[in-house]
């Protein structure tokens, strides 16, 4: 199987839809050029009228896109990156989110916010934010964060042809990771998490960029721990099915996500397992988060405070009771 970046894969997803659908069209900042490179050659093939640049001015692109899927067509809005979605929040959970329940199912807003998220070096506070925490608790929102090339393409091409909105978060470090990405058409089902690997003992819940951290430490600590490791690429829906099965089976978890630790992923999924009849566990859960802070612009203390292979090591070997362990 070939392989390719993320990027790429999520480029190739761009293309296939719009020549599949001609409702399909794209808008942002720099849209035509493709900074990021998910739009390259894009105006070249399909012209000015399905590849539209935008000023500085994200609540009215939001707007514009939210009104053009009112009216029958698909857009695929890109949001430089995510803390720029702070201006748009009107749009997006005021109108957007709101618009089929306000309208009694006669309207739907078909329509997709692509975004850049996370820290992604020396970014500092306006360029690094991870945004899904501010969005978890809106209603009629679909969230989706892949976390390797063949799950962004196959994922994108299913929120295009979605009838909801979607925010679409692509992690800012995973952009030139490769992977292989099979040829030909293929989609992704929303709402179905992962199983990444296998475990008996602790499962361990990434969340994008961090599912490859999760990886990493699950092979390295496979002679002391048997590590699952859990994917969940819907956040909302989330497929607790999946995560409930994993943690009634290693009775322990540890979520590891790069965001503050209030309102996270992490904080949900634990809440919703106490609900659901995990009381008589021990207290075998943990998250690994960054610290209630805004990410500095100075790279040691960037790298200092994002969730790293030393504190997930030390959350797994914690619920496992070997804290005594180097």
């Amino acid at each position: 199987m070939r392989v390719i970046t993320y990027i790429q894969a999520i480029r190739e997803a761009l293309q296939e839809e719009m020549e599949r659908d001609d409702r399909v069209f794209v808008l942002g900042e720099d849209v035509r050029v493709g900074v990021m490179g998910a739009t390259r050659g894009l105006y070249e093939r399909f012209g000015g009228g399905r590849v539209i640049n935008t000023p500085i001015s994200e609540a009215g692109f939001c707007g514009v896109g939210i009104g053009a899927a009112l009216v029958g067509k698909r857009p695929v809005v890109e949001i430089m990156y995510s803390n720029f979605m702070y201006l748009a929040f009107e749009q997006i959970i005021n109108q957007a989110a709101k618009m089929r329940y306000m309208f009694g199912g006669q309207a739907q807003v078909p329509i997709v916010f692509r975004t850049v998220t996370g820290a992604r070096g020396s970014g500092a506070g306006h360029h690094s934010d991870t945004v899904y925490p501010h969005l978890l608790s809106t209603p009629g929102l679909i969230q989706i964060y892949p976390s390797n090339p063949r799950e962004a393409k196959g994922l994108l091409k299913s929120a295009i042809r979605n009838d909801n909105p979607v925010i679409f978060y692509e992690g800012a470090t995973l952009l030139g990771a490769r992977g292989p990405v099979p040829e030909g058409e293929y989609v992704i089902p929303i709402g179905k998490a992962e199983v990444k690997r296998e475990g008996a003992e602790v499962t361990v819940v990434g969340v994008g960029t961090t599912v490859n951290l999760a990886l990493s430490v699950a092979e390295k600590l496979a002679g002391e721990v048997s590590v699952e490791v859990i994917d969940p690429r819907t956040l909302v829906p989330l497929d607790m099915d999946t995560i409930m099965a994993s943690v009634n089976k290693t009775g322990r978890l540890v979520v590891v996500e790069d965001v503050p630790p209030v309102g996270g992923l992490g904080s949900e999924i634990i809440a919703r397992l106490m609900e659901k009849g995990q009381q008589n566990l021990p207290p075998r859960f943990k998250r690994v988060t960054r610290p209630n802070a805004h990410v500095p612009f100075s790279p040691p203390l960037e790298k200092h405070m994002l969730p790293n292979e030393g504190r997930l090591v030390a959350a797994i070997r914690g619920v496992m009771g070997r804290t005594d362990r180097p």
